[in-house]
Order: C-alpha cells, then sequence, then structure tokens
C-alpha cells in the first residue's frame, strides 16, 4: 500500500482539465473525488457528467486493461445495466496515457457518472437489499462467459484465499477475539474450502460495498448504480452474493435477514444452487474475518492508525453476532429466501406425515382427537402458564389448570404451534438474529394433561438423546427421537417436560416401536417449573441437537421456522377442526331447526353434535373432536372413502341422467349385485332409499300375490312412508295403531324365551306364532300376501333369530301362498362376515331382497332384487319409472362399494373383529351383572342391559347412561329394543383391532364411571 501512495498520481485540475481536452475533445469544469489509490475527477462537460480516472502507475497494465475489457463488454452486452460506461478518446480508443510531474505514466479513463447517493447514507431497507441483488445478478449474468487474464490474478481480497487471514492473526492482540476468529477460520478450512473448487465462477464485481452501491436519490429502495471495478476477478458466485451481504450487514438490526434480501434478488436474476447456498454463511463471516485482519495488518504497517482501529468495529461487532447464530438457522433462512426448502427434504417430511397422520400410533393412551379438548389461550393472565412462566407458583398454575378442566369438562388442553406468546421474558428467550427483539412465537404442540400421563411415539423411533435440562423454566427431561419411515426423509421429534424416569430408562440407539413408551408428563418440580404438559415439536433437520432446537422462534421468521419445525399437530392426532371453527354455533343450528324443519326431527344424545368430517371409522365435530363411528352403518365402508369419492365425482363430472337412456353403469351393476345372491334371485330394481326399496317390494309382492295381508315381527321398523309405518310395530305401537291387514308376530328372542323352552326348539316355537296368524287368516277366508322381516332385527334390539326359525316361516307363507322379502338395508353387504347377506345365516331364499343404507356408503342408493317370476307378475302393464334410482353415478358409487369390500376382504375382517368383540364384551359381561346378553355376528352387535340377570328387566336408565357416556369419551352407539336397553353397534366394515380396543377401552370405563355413580 505505501509503494501505491508513492504513486499515486498528483495531477493539478488545470493539468487534468488539459488532458480532458487533449485525449477526449471535451472541454468542463472539473472537481476532485476522494480516492485511496488513483485520482478522480467529477467532470461537467456538454450537458453531461463524467468521472476522470487518472490511474495509479503501479496498477499492472493487465488490471487497466481487464477494467476496461469489463466495461466494454457490458457496455455492449449489458448497456441498460446501471454501470459507468466508457467514452472513447478522440482517437477511439479505451484509454489514453499521461506523465505525471514525477515522470511516472499514468492511464486515463473517462467514464459515464452515475447519478446517486451512497447506499452507505441511506436506510437498508430489504427492499432497497433485494434491488442490490438484483443489480448484481444481472451484472454477473451479463459477464457469463466474458474472460480476461486480470481476472485471474492472485488477491487476498479473493474469497477463495480467505484462509490466508489465519496468516494475519498475530496482528490480533486481545485473546478472545483471536479465538472467534479461528472458529471462523477452522470452519472455512474444514468445510468450506474443499467445496469451493466445485462451484460455479465467473468474473465477479467482488467488492460490492455500502460506497460502491448507490441508491436513486428520490427513493432509496432503488438501487441506482454500482461503481469501482478495481476488485473485479474471476471467483465463486457466490461469493458475490456474500460479499454484498457482508457489508450490507454492517450495523444492520437483522444480517441474515439483509443477506436473505440481497440472495432473494440475486437468485431472481441469476438462480443459485442449493450446494452454493449452503456455503453463504460462512462466506460471509470470511469477508468481515479479512476485512478485520487486514485492517490489523495495515494498523501495524502505519503505527498502529486509531481511525482504522475505529473503522473495524461494524466488522466486529457483526463476527461476534454471527458468532452466536446457528449456521443451520442463517442457512435455512437463506435458502428459503431463495425458494428452496429451509433444510432439503422439509417439505416432504411434511407432505409424508399429512398423507399417513391417520395411520400413526396415538400419542397417548387413546387417539388424542377423541379427548374433550380446550385451545390454550395465552393471553389470559390467569392460565397456568402465564403463571408458570414467572417462575413463580408452578402448583398454582396446575390447579388453576385442573379447575378449569373440571368445570369445562375437559381433559386435554392443546397450545398450538405459531402462536405469540409473550409470556417468554427471560433472556434465554432474546433472539439472536434480530437486534432487540425476542422469540415469541411457539414452534411446538403443547399437551397438557395430569402429571404422570403415558406419552407413546406415533413411529418406530432411535432414540438420539435422553437428558435433564435443570435450569428453572427449561425442559425438565428432554428426550430427542428419530424417525425413518418408509418413503419419507429422516426427521427428528422432540419430547419435552417429561418425567426424568425417561432419561435414565432411554439410552442413545436404543430402538423404540411404534406405540412405545416415550416418557410420562413430568410434575412441576421436574419438568422446569410449568404445569404439567407436553411439549411436542418436530424438526426437518437431523443435524440439529435436541438442545438447539428452537421452541420458539422470531416472528418474522416464521415461514422458514414452519419449514424447519414444522405443525405437530397432524402428527400428534390434532384434527384441523380444532384451530378452525367454521359455521352456526350449536345453539343457534338447533333454534334454527325448530323454526325451520319439522318439530319431530329429532337428535340424538342429550348434548347434540354438530360433525363437519368424517373419515374412515371417524367422524369429527365443528370443535375438532373425533368420535369413533360404531352407530352410522350408511358408512359401510367408511366415511368418505377414497374409492367412493373417485367413483362419484369422476362420473359426474361425465354424466348424469336417468334410466330411460342406455348406459352400461346400471347393466354393470346389476351384474355385480344378482351375482351376490342365490341364483334364482336374478332380477334388480334401482331406487334411492331403504323406504323406496321396501315401498317396491310391497308393490311386487302385492302384484304378484295379489293380497294385502302382511305378516310382520313386532317392534320392526321399514320405512318413512305411510304403508310402511302401517307395517312398523315399532311405530304404531307408539302412536297410531295397528291396521287390519297388519298382522304382528312375535319377536323370535331367544333371549327372552320361557325358559322351559329348549334352545334347539327356539326356532320351531317361535315359528308357532306364525302358524296361529296365518291360520287366523285362513279361518276367514284369507292368507297372507308377504312375510316382510329383517334378517336381524335392528331397532327390536339387535336380535339374532334363532336357528331354523326363517326356514319355517318361509315355508309355511308360501305354502299359504304368500312370498317372503328380507329386509337387508341394515344387515346386507357382508356385515355378517360369514356371508353376504344375513339371510344366508338361516339357510334361506327369500323371493324379494331389499338393501338400502351401506350400499352406496352414503350416497343415495337401494336396490331390490327378486325373481323372475315376480318380476313377470310385475310386468302387467303399468310402467315403473324412478327418475333418480339407477343413474350412472350411483351406479358407479355401488361399484366402488363392492369393489372395496371385495378388493379388500372386507367380510372376513367383519367376522374376525366381530369375533374378537363379542368375546371381549363376554369377558365384560363377567365383570359387570348389568350385563344380560352379549349377541353379534360379524359387525353387527348388540349388548342388553338388565337390572336383574334373574328377571331379566330392562336397565333402560343405565342403556342411555352408558350410550351417553360413551358419547362423552368419544364413542357413538345407539340404544334399541323394546325398552331401549339395548346398546347397538353397527362400526365400518373396516374397523381394525386398533379400533376395537378402543371401543372396548371406552365402553369398560363407561360402564365403571355409570355403576359407581361417577358418570
Amino acid at each position: 500500500m505505501n509503494d501505491m501512495l508513492k504513486t499515486k498520481p498528483d495531477f493539478s485540475v488545470e493539468e487534468a482539465s488539459a488532458l480532458l481536452v487533449q485525449h477526449f475533445g471535451l472541454k468542463g469544469t472539473l472537481a476532485p473525488l476522494d480516492s485511496e489509490r488513483d485520482q478522480n475527477f467529477k467532470v461537467t462537460a456538454d450537458g453531461a457528467t463524467y468521472i476522470l480516472k487518472i490511474v495509479n502507475a503501479a496498477e499492472p497494465e493487465i488490471e487497466s486493461d481487464f477494467q476496461t475489457a469489463l466495461l466494454r463488454h457490458l457496455g455492449e452486452c449489458a448497456g441498460d445495466i446501471p454501470v459507468p460506461h466508457l467514452r472513447p478518446t478522440v482517437s477511439g480508443a479505451s484509454l489514453a496515457e499521461a506523465t505525471g510531474s514525477r515522470g511516472l505514466a499514468h492511464r486515463l479513463r473517462l467514464v459515464s457518472w452515475l447519478p446517486g447517493l451512497p447506499l452507505a447514507q441511506s436506510r437498508h431497507s430489504d427492499a432497497a437489499l433485494q434491488s442490490l441483488g438484483q443489480i448484481l445478478g444481472r451484472f454477473d449474468a451479463a459477464l457469463k462467459g466474458f474472460m480476461h487474464p486480470g481476472a485471474l490474478r492472485d488477491l487476498d481480497w479473493d474469497i477463495r484465499h480467505s484462509g490466508r487471514s489465519a496468516d494475519r492473526l498475530h496482528h490480533i492482540a486481545d485473546a478472545d477475539d483471536r479465538a472467534l476468529l479461528e472458529r471462523f477460520i477452522s470452519r472455512f478450512e474444514e468445510q468450506v474450502a474443499p467445496r469451493l473448487p466445485m462451484l460455479r465462477a465467473g468474473v465477479m464485481h467482488n467488492d460490492a460495498n455500502d460506497w460502491n452501491v448507490l441508491v436513486d436519490e428520490g427513493d432509496h429502495d432503488r438501487i441506482a448504480g454500482i461503481i469501482d471495478f478495481g476488485d473485479a476477478l474471476y471467483t465463486p458466485v457466490i461469493a458475490e452474493v456474500a460479499i454484498a451481504a457482508a457489508y450490507a450487514g454492517l450495523d444492520h438490526a437483522d444480517p441474515i435477514g439483509a443477506a436473505a434480501a440481497i440472495a432473494r434478488g440475486f437468485h431472481a436474476e441469476y438462480p443459485l444452487l442449493e450446494e452454493e447456498i449452503e456455503q453463504l454463511f460462512d462466506l460471509i463471516a470470511m469477508r468481515l474475518v479479512t476485512s478485520v485482519t487486514m485492517s490489523a495488518s495495515r494498523r501495524a504497517e502505519v503505527d498502529g492508525n486509531p481511525y482504522l482501529a475505529v473503522s473495524e468495529k461494524p466488522a466486529w461487532a457483526l463476527l461476534r453476532k454471527l458468532d452466536a447464530v446457528n449456521p443451520r438457522f442463517a442457512t435455512a433462512i437463506l435458502r428459503h429466501a431463495c425458494g428452496f426448502e429451509a433444510v432439503a427434504g422439509a417439505r416432504a417430511v411434511s407432505a409424508w406425515i399429512e398423507r399417513h397422520g391417520k395411520q400413526l400410533w396415538p400419542i397417548l393412551e387413546r387417539p388424542l382427537a377423541t379427548y374433550p379438548a380446550d385451545l390454550i389461550p395465552y393471553a389470559e393472565p390467569a392460565h397456568p402458564m402465564t403463571v408458570a412462566s414467572a417462575g413463580e407458583r408452578p402448583h398454582e398454575a396446575q390447579a388453576i389448570w385442573e379447575a378449569h378442566c373440571r368445570a369445562a369438562g375437559v381433559a386435554l388442553g392443546i397450545g398450538p404451534w405459531g402462536e405469540a406468546r409473550t409470556v417468554y421474558s427471560g433472556d434465554m428467550f432474546a433472539s439472536r438474529l434480530i437486534a432487540d427483539t425476542r422469540r415469541t412465537r411457539h414452534l411446538g404442540l403443547d399437551l397438557f394433561m395430569p402429571a404422570g400421563t403415558s406419552l407413546h411415539t406415533p413411529l418406530a423411533a432411535t432414540v438420539v438423546s435422553a437428558e435433564v435440562e435443570r435450569e428453572p423454566l427449561g425442559y425438565g427431561c428432554l428426550v430427542a427421537l428419530r424417525h425413518e419411515p418408509e418413503g419419507c426423509p429422516p426427521f427428528v421429534t422432540l419430547w419435552g417436560h417429561l418425567a426424568h424416569e425417561a432419561a435414565s430408562r432411554l439410552k442413545p440407539g436404543d430402538r423404540l416401536q411404534a406405540g412405545g413408551l416415550v416418557g410420562e408428563m413430568g410434575a412441576p418440580e421436574e419438568n422446569g417449573g410449568w404445569a404439567p404438559h407436553l411439549h411436542l415439536q418436530i424438526s426437518t433437520d437431523t443435524r440439529l441437537p435436541a438442545t438447539e432446537i428452537l421452541g420458539v422462534g422470531e416472528e418474522r421468521y416464521l415461514d422458514v421456522w414452519a419449514e424447519l419445525f414444522p405443525n405437530a399437530a397432524t402428527f400428534a392426532g390434532v384434527a384441523p377442526e380444532f384451530f378452525t371453527r367454521a359455521g352456526r354455533t350449536h345453539e343457534e343450528i338447533v333454534r334454527l331447526r325448530r323454526e325451520l324443519l319439522l318439530p319431530n326431527l329429532t337428535i340424538s344424545y342429550e348434548k347434540p353434535i354438530k360433525f363437519v368430517r368424517g373419515e374412515g371409522v371417524w367422524l369429527i365435530d365443528d370443535r375438532g373432536r373425533a368420535y369413533l363411528d360404531c352407530f352410522n352403518n350408511v358408512c359401510h365402508i367408511g366415511h368418505a372413502h377414497p374409492a367412493v369419492v373417485e367413483a362419484m365425482a369422476g362420473q359426474a363430472a361425465r354424466l348424469n341422467t336417468n334410466t330411460r337412456y342406455l348406459h352400461d353403469n346400471i347393466i354393470a351393476y346389476a351384474e355385480r349385485l344378482t351375482a351376490t345372491m342365490p341364483k334364482d334371485l336374478t332380477v334388480a330394481a334401482f331406487v334411492n332409499s331403504g323406504s323406496e326399496a321396501n315401498s317396491l317390494a310391497l308393490r311386487l309382492a302385492r302384484t304378484h300375490t295379489a293380497r294385502d295381508n302382511a305378516i310382520v315381527l313386532d317392534w320392526a321398523y321399514h320405512g318413512t312412508t305411510q304403508e310402511l309405518i302401517d307395517l312398523s310395530a315399532y311405530k304404531f305401537r307408539r302412536k297410531g295403531g295397528q291396521k287390519p291387514h297388519v298382522h304382528v308376530a312375535r319377536i323370535p328372542d331367544s333371549y327372552h324365551a320361557p325358559s322351559d323352552w329348549p334352545i334347539a326348539e327356539h326356532g320351531r316355537r317361535f315359528a308357532e306364532n306364525v302358524a296361529e296368524l296365518i291360520a287366523a287368516m285362513k279361518a276367514r277366508g284369507e292368507g297372507p300376501g308377504f312375510f316382510l322381516a329383517e334378517s336381524i332385527p335392528s331397532v327390536a334390539g339387535q336380535v339374532f333369530l334363532p336357528e331354523g326359525y326363517l326356514k319355517e316361516v318361509y315355508r309355511m307363507v308360501r305354502e299359504a301362498g304368500g312370498v317372503s322379502i328380507a329386509d337387508e338395508v341394515q344387515v346386507g353387504f357382508g356385515r355378517v362376515g360369514s356371508h353376504w347377506w344375513a339371510f344366508e345365516t338361516q339357510g334361506v331364499v327369500p323371493d324379494i331382497v331389499t338393501m338400502g343404507k351401506p350400499i352406496g356408503d352414503g350416497h343415495p342408493l337401494a336396490a331390490v332384487v327378486t325373481t323372475r317370476e315376480i318380476a313377470r307378475s310385475f310386468n302387467n302393464g303399468m310402467e315403473y319409472f324412478n327418475t333418480f334410482g339407477g343413474n350412472p353415478v350411483s351406479c358407479a358409487v355401488g361399484l366402488a362399494v363392492l369393489d372395496v369390500i371385495e378388493r379388500d376382504d372386507l367380510r372376513r375382517n367383519a367376522l374376525d373383529i366381530g369375533n374378537y368383540l363379542v368375546a371381549a364384551f363376554r369377558a365384560m359381561q363377567e365383570r359387570y351383572d348389568v350385563i344380560g346378553d352379549v349377541r353379534g355376528q360379524g359387525l353387527f352387535l348388540g349388548i342388553e342391559l338388565v337390572a336383574d340377570r334373574r328377571t331379566k328387566a330392562p336397565a333402560t336408565e343405565i342403556a342411555r347412561a352408558v350410550s351417553n357416556g360413551a358419547r362423552r369419551r368419544g364413542v357413538l352407539m345407539g340404544t334399541e329394543g323394546p325398552h331401549d336397553n339395548v346398546l347397538k353397534m353397527r362400526p365400518p366394515m373396516i374397523f381394525s383391532r386398533r379400533d376395537a380396543d378402543h371401543l372396548v377401552a371406552v365402553l369398560d370405563e363407561t360402564f365403571e364411571a355409570v355403576l359407581s355413580g361417577a358418570a
């Protein structure tokens, strides 16, 4: 540098003016400009402004030629980029030469003046820095393919040579400062320098500091130009961003944010690669390391010039800031700014969890969404976390929360991801990224339950660490698990505020299977001083140690943290409806139902439920609570089955019309449906509901037999039309009375059969009642037109007919000239497991079969199948037509349901799970005298409750209490039978062993509570 000062030009203004005229043909006004090694003048001539540069005599000719070639290239290839442009000499050359007073030869260059204000004198807004990145990106992109020997010079400011800073460390007097630089240099040498040769390189500006960048004087958010190409050279592309970011971060409240803005702008013009961004943080730091070590070296050369020490201060301050920042967080912010994932695979992890969330093991004893839950509002001053976070009275916080749970009927408290929490006031929550800012956004999911609550991993895992933080308001016991599910990048889950036993039980490398015990919620004295809860967090960056995973983050970077630490709600099993509630309130809906709907349209349960979504075996209410659906057998293969949804939407998008036109679907479905029936049942008709199906069956029977007399079972229910109400004792026994053509047979209920009847004779004995009814008709000169019965009477209390009953009754009815109608609306389509149709379990073939509910998995579809003989009788000249029955969409849905039943072997599943449940219910019967009878086949189940097993007197109130108690615990079932004392369960055919265990556990808990008076 001293040599450069000796050779610096020293022309006067008059001499420079003369050179301007001589070499460039311009006469104007000159004003000297500051320059460290050259001599510069601002020139105003001919209405334009220029800079006349007189180059230091010591500058190698190749460097002058390089800068000249660079400017010429930009002028020719990218004239719109705001950089100085060459004005040629009068001879057309790019440079001129002049001899100074000391006899030294100097080169002259005249370039256009760029108006603007140095960036150093304006605010470093995000917009300005992004604009800077864009200009640099355009600049470097314009230089692709440009090369000059001068670009290959050896320069300490070349970022590839940052490691040379180690040779200047002896100029750093303070040991701590030296150690700080050594940490950055070591990281550079070990992790960055070996990768630099593999990165893209080109000719770069290499010195976009605040004084070399101009902003528009009227709009400081817009970069107006870049000047001074003295440090330009061939170097890695990412160096351009790193150097600009290093200078932009000086005295900036958020230096990483500043770097991100520059990177974002650069990437928009000159797309960066992920491997380049991975090195950016370290390169920013190393530019600063080079700067402070060079300054220290110069101070030594000029006897400790105090000005140089002052100018170093911002760089040292920024280095200390960067030293406190986790490089992985900085890199995540920089990656995200350029549109990349915060860490590779982050979005794939979130997508995998979203797709597979419903298959994960429950984190609590049963699925989390089944617990009555409440949101934790941090704004409430009396909230337990607020009290505890002050470092005071954690047990009081626990008591406050438990009292709230009792008053609200809540079992689980949930603190959501992303919530703003001003309660985080300790020094530990100060941001290391942004000056004078606190980390206030919660990056985990909090689950509040009593201390001792067991917690289980939803996925198989390997223990990464298990440790105890003993600081107040820390995590207490903290466990990190690594998960590597198939088809998903690995990720880590963090489990905080556990009881200490987990740290002694779990060791790094231990394997946990899905459902394995992680630990228990800790009490305040061992969980960091908080009300008992779990802090659950996901980290898609598996290289972060557990103690460095941010539990709370800055609001500015919430979108980055969302990828690095995605919301664990789905992983834990929290339904999205818990956080977002829409629509009318329960009270408003009840009021409007009374005003707008028929008043006798009833609502289930003492406390009505508003469901907003169905998924598989679950129904989810408007508060995000999931209920195990063991009652609504409309959802035969599960709520919103993808195959049904796809078939419905696909066909609806193509065509839906009536049966007056030809279409393949109705034929295909009729073939498939009748193929499941005995060979005599070959003719199908399609309608929209079970009631329509039964009404059509009556028309078929009456037309075929020319009789109206009906034999039905007591307490039966067959539909909503008036003629079906007349045949439904369940309805007319309560109001309306029995019609003369309706003949009611005794319920063939073996449990309530006379005690002196041998079990083997139950079928024949109950059938004798039907024989009596037929005999009474014959005595009046009449006969039965039809016998209509559910193959397993449902409303009557899940009554399984005694062996031989239907065979005997069908025989008698047919011999008397009538036909037999099997109502399979509730029990068909494989529900009994052993057969497609429940009548097959009795070894009979009805004349007419009706079906509804399960046929379309919730879509309004129903059918009647009969013999060809009866179909011919019905073809009496009166047209039969149903506008929507058998339409293409409905038939597509019906076909999808059959496909799923067959493909997934759901009949076998129904039989296996049904047998498992019956065995569990019978084991329960041994414990609870109130259970008088357990009955079921496949997934059609009933439990009859009695006040006394000897007398079999109905325990109606207990049955209702159990049904409502199960509902409060998240399981839906109903009560049926003449006395409403039979618990009725008809789960979807996809019911699993885990679902069955959940049902049994809830029933057991409910019985215990009801019978002890604690329900």
